[in-house]
């Protein structure tokens, strides 16, 4: 066998600071490892990573690959396809000059670069482990509806590439059921939450604000038209409950201009981690809205620092999604059907008094524990098979 220069690659495009919650738990697997074995990454560099690695005195002993980043989450599709490709290009550079032993890859992005990773794999010999946060194509399907021949041309490569993984990971038993269904794949798949980002210097109110918060990705899954036709016409029959929106996506105009002419609405843009966290902290109610059948094929990534903030959670969506029986088998909250009516109704019961947050606020930290850092870093360390 070809004797590898590094024992684990991790690959994953989003990484710290900017994603602070795979990409800061990325960052510490990473650091963890490094202290016995020679580990390096790639990801796309939005801030010029290398500078704040050494500013933060992150990363030691860690080998790090950036390749420069040319979209966002709010930068078209076309856009974000090419970008796709060029960071493809990236990781298969650094697969051929480095060869190393173990691979770690996850779903950011999809199809093209696991694929590369399956073919490095097959070729040179090494082991892979993937790492879905979604599945594709069926999650970018349910967005824009591609092509039927690229669709399964995407399909057979991705079903190839969790054929072949020696591990593959996903985030619940419903996408697991999916990836075992859709590859008849063999490989162990092993369920694992993904971890909240970190509450340590939230402060709690005293008072939490009689309303709702909202933070995440304003994109086409989490029907953000939807919960804006909603809120207008509730603030219009005179709602007094107050809107709090952070983060970006393709919607973010639409929340900017409702939130212009309305003083119970406030989007604060893209934040921090930790404004975030206070924001979910300060509100009686977190904003869950995802659409139906995506949720067979990805997770919101809201729902951890959700659980954390000690609001009630609002989940916008179908009864019988995975998400639906998150939040009613951990009793966070309340599922809302998704229809302007519906919604409207549930805010008066909200301002009425009728459905109470605290219902639904009791005692997490069960729950909390399975979700924090070090646990799924531990799960991780677990099932990365670095000795051969």
């Amino acid at each position: 066998m070809l004797k590898g220069k590094t024992d684990l690659l991790i690959i994953n495009r989003s990484f710290w600071p900017i994603y602070p919650v795979i990409g800061e738990a990325l960052l510490q697997l990473a650091e963890k490892l490094a202290r016995i074995r020679k580990v390096g990454v790639v990801m796309q560099d939005h801030v010029g990573i290398k500078a704040r690695l050494i500013e933060e005195q992150r990363g030691q002993k860690v080998d790090f690959y950036p390749g420069k980043a040319w979209s966002s989450s709010s930068s078209g599709l076309v856009v974000r396809a090419l970008d796709a490709v060029y960071f493809m290009c990236w990781v298969a550079l650094i697969l051929l000059r480095n060869r190393p032993r173990t691979v770690y890859v996850s779903t950011d992005p999809p199809v093209l670069v696991p694929f590369v990773v399956m073919l490095y794999a097959r070729l040179f010999r090494a082991r892979y482990i993937y790492h879905l946060q979604d599945i594709h194509p069926e999650a970018a399907n349910t967005i824009v509806r591609v092509n039927p021949l690229v669709y399964r041309l995407l399909f057979w490569m991705d079903s190839m590439t969790m054929r072949k993984a020696d591990v593959l990971i996903t985030i619940t038993d419903e996408m697991a059921h999916e990836i075992k269904l859709r590859s008849k794949t063999s490989s162990p798949v092993h369920v694992i939450s993904n971890p909240a980002v970190s509450f340590d210097e939230v402060e709690a109110p005293d008072r939490k604000i009689s309303g709702f918060s909202f933070c995440g990705n304003a994109g086409r899954l989490q029907r953000i038209p939807l919960l804006l036709s909603a809120i207008r016409k509730y603030l219009d029959e005179g709602g007094r409950l107050q809107f709090a929106f952070a983060g970006g996506g393709v919607f973010a105009q639409d929340i900017a201009e409702v939130a212009s002419v309305s003083e119970q609405v406030e989007y604060l843009g893209q934040v921090s981690a930790g404004e975030a966290a206070q924001l979910n902290c300060s509100y009686e109610w977190a904003l869950l809205p995802i659409e139906d059948e995506v949720t067979r094929y990805a997770f919101p990534s809201k729902t951890s620092s959700y659980v954390f903030s000690g609001a009630a959670i609002a989940a916008v969506c179908g009864s019988d999604t995975s998400v639906a029986e998150w939040v009613s088998e951990y009793h966070l909250g309340i599922v809302v059907p998704p229809g302007i009516d519906e919604l409207v109704d549930f805010f008066w019961q909200v301002e009425r008094s009728e459905v109470a947050s605290s219902t639904y606020c009791e005692d997490r930290s069960e729950l909390m524990a399975s979700l924090r850092f070090d646990h799924f870093i531990d799960q991780l360390l677990a099932i990365v098979p670095l000795d051969h």
